[in-house]
């Protein structure tokens, strides 16, 4: 044997060696999908594969970070009854209802709970302006996280605001994901800012490459605001301008239409809980994770449970609770969502709710500010269409980027998840699960909105998009598996 055939030989003996670590490696509490397409990687480009697995390949958090998730998680169990959800169950509950509360409570740990008030927002600098008047009344905290957190010229009333309560004396803790921070314009500015009124201020999920031990894009998507523990924002929107400082979006005029909530009662404490916890894994700082006896529900408020999802769980929390929610609904299922590429078990939910017969619909962007995303959500349409699922594209410029569910006439679910296999298991993420007439009603009122500004897509039109298209569509779905 010549010094070329030992050279092919060993190349293929280190190839097979890689093949079979890998997949030994890769198929382990791993959905086959994404596990099929990592393998495929190797094999077929197996340095460049065997090097993006290892910086990209794992979706969990260090174990010291799930760890405290774990150990807060404990806490919050320990302070309230074992048959807290309980307590809330209502006769006006759908009678498959309970089974979801008890889902979110053994996943996330925080029960469902009486008498809230949800008021939705619309309006871009409207959201901005309510979170303002909030803080203005603030006395003794206000906590702030959100995915992206830029001080520019939309968001500039937010942090005078904030510096107004730290000239009176109320404590400001502010979190943000490191990376958005990173990638984003008036970094600097922004962090003088906080600095020079005083404010508590950390990055989440800090970019280490040496010292993190986990993958890069694991990211803190979350976007809330609490005020003394009895007024809460959360929804889609990131604290930036509605143009997002994006080249493409200012060159082609988009902005983004969002979809925030305005929260009070008991949900409130739940929602300052999720604020807690990442703030305690950032600082290892415990802040007071108090329990208080739940007030008599009053008339015209809702049931509401947050549930917290993402890498620190052991399961992926959110995806359960989308699927489980799309088996169980009866009549009519509305979707909302910028990104959406699906987990297999969501996408056969809504298939199937629609072979059911129930009136399914998904609202979209027409226009996108993610090449590959927006290609690979198309390829889903078909099926979708196929099945009876009404497509909504919402007009450009606007690119819809809200998040919600709406379930029958009882059921919403709002927050900040996409419908995507990075939201559903790579980001850190929350919902609010309501069950109300009022929120639903609420909610339809604005999905009649998006209606009157989108165009229905029909299968036919689907069907006849050049060959081109097609083509990069079903090649960005398979990069949707690489997880």
């Amino acid at each position: 044997m010549n010094d070329v055939s030992i050279w092919a030989a060993s190349l293929l003996a280190a190839h097979v060696l890689i093949i079979l670590f890998t997949a030994f490696s890769i198929s382990a509490n791993r959905k086959p999908s994404s596990a099929l397409a990592w393998l495929l990687v190797v094999i077929f480009v197996p340095l460049l594969g065997v090097v993006a697995y290892l910086l990209i390949g794992t979706a969990k958090l260090p174990q010291d970070r799930r760890d405290k998730q774990r150990f807060i998680t404990e806490l919050i169990m320990a302070r309230t009854p074992g048959d807290l959800g309980a307590a809330a169950r209502s006769t006006t509950w759908p009678d498959w209802f309970g089974t979801l509360v008890t889902l979110n409570r053994t996943l996330g740990a925080l029960p469902m709970l009486p008498n809230n008030h949800a008021e939705l927002l619309t309006d871009y600098e409207g959201m901005i302006a309510r979170m303002v008047d909030d803080i203005d009344r603030a006395e003794k905290y206000v906590h702030v996280e959100f995915f992206i957190l830029v001080c520019d010229e939309t968001t500039a009333p937010f942090f005078d605001a904030l510096a107004r309560a730290r000239e009176r004396g109320v404590t400001v803790r502010v979190l943000t994901d490191h990376l958005s921070q990173l990638t984003y314009p008036f970094r600097r500015r922004t962090a003088e800012r906080l600095a020079r009124m005083g404010a508590e201020y950390h990055a989440m999920l800090p970019i280490s490459p040496i010292r993190s031990g986990r993958r890069l894009d694991l990211r803190n998507h979350r976007k809330l605001v609490v005020i003394d523990g009895l007024i809460g924002h959360t929804g889609s929107m990131n604290l930036i301008a509605d143009h997002y400082h994006k080249r493409t979006a200012l060159r082609r005029g988009l902005h983004w239409r969002e979809l925030m909530m305005r929260l009070q009662g008991p949900v409130v404490r739940e929602l300052d809980a999720v604020f807690a916890t990442d703030w305690y894994s950032e600082t290892d700082e415990l802040l007071p994770l108090d329990y208080t006896e739940l007030p008599e529900t009053g008339p015209g408020a809702l049931d509401a449970q947050v549930l917290p999802s993402g890498p620190s769980f052991e399961a992926d929390n959110n995806l359960k609770l989308f699927a489980a929610a799309l088996h169980n609904a009866r009549r009519r299922v509305s979707v909302t969502s910028p990104y959406f590429v699906p987990d297999q078990s969501v996408l056969d939910a809504m298939v199937t709710a629609a072979h059911r017969g129930l009136e399914v619909e998904l609202f979209v962007a027409a226009s996108s500010d993610q090449f590959m995303v927006y290609h690979a959500q198309r390829s889903y349409y078909e099926e979708l269409l196929r099945a009876g699922v009404r497509i909504f594209l919402y007009h450009a410029p606007t690119v819809l980027h809200a998040k919600h569910i709406s379930l029958d006439d009882e059921v919403a679910i709002i927050g900040t998840s996409n419908m995507d296999e990075r939201s559903l298991s790579l980001h850190m993420e929350l919902m609010v699960m309501f069950s109300g007439e009022s929120i639903v009603a609420d909610l339809r009122a604005v999905e009649d909105d998006y209606r009157a500004r989108s165009r229905e897509l029909h299968l036919e039109e689907w069907l006849a998009r050049p060959y081109r298209e097609q083509w990069l569509d079903n090649v960005m779905r398979l990069t949707s598996a690489l997880m």
